[in-house]
């Protein structure tokens, strides 16, 4: 992990892109602004934790799981489409 000491003021730039600048310190909280293509995904560490967990769990279902649905499915009248 790379560690760098910034002002508020200062910031770090990732690749061609991507911009961070330390916009406030206040207390033990530090407020960044970020500059980058609307196309990249930007996520708070615990938000992306949470989405990579959900998507672990959700490709973690076996066959088992699957019986377990079987017929649970309301079922459409005959001739309804």
């Amino acid at each position: 992990m790379l560690v760098l000491t910034r002002k508020v003021g200062e910031g770090i730039v990732i690749g061609d892109d991507i911009k961070l600048q330390v916009v406030e310190i206040k207390g033990g909280t530090i407020r960044l602004g970020i500059e980058a293509p609307r196309s990249k995904k930007i996520y708070r560490q615990e938000v992306y934790d949470n989405i990579q967990q959900q998507n672990k769990a959700a490709t973690s279902w076996s066959i088992e799981d699957l019986d377990l649905l079987d017929g649970s499915w309301p079922q459409k009248p005959k001739g309804e489409k």
